[in-house]
């Protein structure tokens, strides 16, 4: 209880952080006998939240987005999680259509999180496509899976480096890895 109770409201976390404190068993028995209660609420396999009551009407209560919940899954296992191709082609302008839902690429496997209304899905994609995850270059690939990069216009190009906020050097030396790594399906 004390640990559940250091647990930020509204906010996900992995059952598997309360094994370490007892046997698995035990910890399963006392978060399920919560979850009975209402003290907490399971979002999805292995991942629970503390609930909490909405401002104005405290009869309602909040719980974890969606993107949330499977930003606590990849964590928990170990996946990568990244934006689709054609939120990173729109982010940088190389799309002016915005994408509907939100999708996310993975290493893991495919998956829908649902809170209410708001759905994300997870797709498992080549891992070529999830290269250079946290770097600017890994944004111009994923874009480049959706517009081909023959297709992108030069001021298109200069327009999404600027929105990466790359210095000149930096984007060469982007424009370079691009360059000689094949792109995904291509």
């Amino acid at each position: 209880m004390h640990q559940l109770q250091r647990m930020r409201w509204g906010f996900p976390f992995s059952i598997r952080q309360f094994h370490e404190m007892s046997t698995a068993t035990s910890a399963h028995k006392t978060l399920s006998r919560l979850m009975q209660k209402g003290i907490i609420v399971r979002v999805a396999k292995g991942i629970c939240v503390r609930p909490k009551a909405f401002a104005s009407m405290l009869s309602i209560e909040i719980t974890a987005s969606a993107e949330q919940i499977a930003k606590k899954w990849a964590q928990q296992n170990g996946y990568i999680l990244l934006r689709q191709g054609i939120e990173s082609a729109y982010r940088l302008g190389l799309q002016t259509q915005a994408p509907v839902r939100t999708v996310f690429w993975s290493n893991g496997a495919s998956s829908t999180f649902s809170v209410g209304n708001d759905i994300v899905e997870v797709r498992h994609v080549a891992e070529s496509k999830l290269r250079w995850k946290s770097r600017p270059e890994g944004e111009l690939l994923r874009s480049f899976t959706v517009t081909p990069a023959n297709c992108v216009k030069l001021s298109e190009l200069k327009k999404a480096l600027t929105r990466l906020k790359l210095s000149e050097a930096q984007s060469r030396v982007a424009i370079k890895k691009l360059k000689a790594a094949p792109l995904p399906g291509g």
